[in-house]
């Protein structure tokens, strides 16, 4: 039993047994790392491509929106913080079967963005081993990460405190590197960095608005993560303090990390050298000529790309558990190793990402973009149960039916709305777009898997579906 204790007589929750092994340390830097991502060190130069320095304007905005989504979810966390986050939100303010609904498809997010991580390390791998097949490096970073996540939850936090130091420490660099650029004139790329490469070559928006606004897809899966830390809630050593902390340095991380960085290299280079494929972080220190910064910049977003994959192991590992606690998902995966780890959930949520094993194998110039479309699709679905659970909760609380959060969001519920009608706008474009639509053919498909489950389950067991009373476990 962890210093989470439940009431006698209540049922187990999925916080029993696991170890709060998480200390502050580590909770704030997955909540930064959580931030940066393939998203960003690969999939930018796509997006640069079709947006040019607009992208700029489109990672802001999104921004914004993010933040609305962080702090419902935060104040969802502090008036009931547990393991589960945000399908069990989902199981208390909207019914049992959103519950069931969030829980396997966030586990859906998590197995394809391991697929799209593993993806990107493999083509990284290529910058200094082109003769290594993709599939063999995605299969071994795989297993790798696998062992560590098998251990214990400390171990998972430290590799996530170390993968993010890394990422945040380069991303400073390559920022301060390009101001120098800027302000001094030094390196290849010196004579021909200025400001006024935002707007010189074909203006701010040289594709056009619409371009601009169908990156937003893309720009929206490189955010995907950043609610992770709301899985680490039942893990972490005081969640009263650390997640309002991790969720309210949100805005300067992305401030910082996104558009600042983004800024700076479109800056240092001019947008047209940015192509679909190759890192544009890479690609602007090779310009620079700095000796072997692109080979560094290369190993810090291979880091970042396993650092994603690595949370992908524990937080499906984690959705599985709750999901097997709440009779929604083989008893089999409740139970915790000597190790305090869901060691079978995660297993077989590896399994599955071994799937992008195959597809680096079968497709592997098609691979990352392939699970990008089903990974976004499926975090706009769990972005918005967490918006819609936040609302309802407001409206409990104002009709006095639930207790206040001591982390209420700024402007009550007015932000998730906004947020909401941004994320309907986001998948309107996907339908619009004939290369991504097929990920919502994808979840349609899911869907109708999981309403032929949710009735096998209802069938052998009716009181599935009955709302349960919440329990609130003591913490910190």
């Amino acid at each position: 039993m962890t210093s989470a204790q439940v009431d006698k007589g209540s049922e187990h929750t999925s916080e029993e047994g696991y170890e709060r092994g998480l200390g502050s340390r580590q909770v704030q830097m997955i909540a930064i790392g959580g931030a940066i991502g393939v998203g960003l060190f690969l999939n930018a130069g796509a997006n640069i491509a079709k947006a040019g320095p607009s992208l700029i304007l489109m990672y802001a905005v999104a921004g914004v929106i993010i933040f609305f989504i962080m702090r419902a979810l935060g104040e969802l966390l502090l008036y009931r913080p547990v393991s589960g986050s945000f399908a069990e939100y989902s199981r208390e303010f909207l019914g049992p079967f959103f519950g069931y609904f969030t829980g396997w498809t966030y586990w859906l997010l998590w197995v394809v963005t391991g697929m799209a991580e593993l993806t990107a390390a493999a083509i990284y791998i290529h910058y200094w081993f082109p003769d290594v097949p993709q599939w063999a490096s995605a299969l071994g970073f795989l297993v790798v990460l696998f062992v560590a996540n098998l251990i214990s939850v400390k171990l998972f936090g430290e590799i996530e405190f170390w993968f993010s130091m890394i990422k945040v420490t380069a991303l400073i660099g390559m920022i301060v590197i390009g101001l120098g650029v800027l302000t001094f004139g030094f390196s290849a790329a010196g004579d021909t960095a200025a400001v006024s490469n935002l707007w010189a070559f074909d203006g701010f928006f040289p594709k056009g608005i619409g371009s601009s606004l169908m990156t937003l897809q893309g720009v929206m899966f490189a955010y995907l993560a950043v609610e992770l830390v709301g899985v680490t809630a039942g893990e972490s050593e005081n969640p009263e303090k650390t997640l309002p902390k991790a969720i309210n340095t949100l805005p300067w991380r992305i401030g910082l990390f996104y558009v600042g960085a983004l800024t700076v290299i479109l800056c240092v280079v001019k947008w047209t050298e940015f192509a679909p494929g190759v890192s544009p972080f890479v690609k602007a220190f090779a310009m620079i000529g700095i000796p072997a910064g692109a080979g560094i910049v290369n190993f810090v977003v291979l880091t970042a790309a396993l650092s994603s994959c690595n949370s992908g192991m524990y937080s499906t590992g984690r959705m599985l558990r709750t999901l097997a606690d709440s009779g929604e998902a083989p008893k089999a995966f409740n139970k915790l190793s000597v190790t305090k780890t869901p060691a079978l959930a995660i297993t077989v949520s590896v399994l599955f990402m071994g799937i992008g094993v195959v597809l680096n194998y079968i497709v592997p110039e098609k691979a990352f973009g392939y699970v990008v479309s089903v990974a976004t699709a499926a975090g706009i679905w769990t972005w918005l149960m967490i918006l819609l659970s936040h609302v309802r909760y407001r409206r409990a609380v104002e009709a006095g039916r639930l207790p206040a959060s001591s982390f209420p969001a700024p402007g009550g519920s007015k932000g998730s709305y906004v947020a909401i009608v941004f994320l309907l706008f986001v998948t309107g474009l996907i339908a619009y777009d004939s290369e991504s639509r097929v990920c919502l053919y994808v979840m349609a498909g899911w869907a109708v898997a999981l309403g032929i489950g949710w009735a096998v389950l209802k069938a052998r067991n009716p009181e599935i579906a009955e709302r349960r009373e919440p329990e609130f476990e003591k913490v910190g």
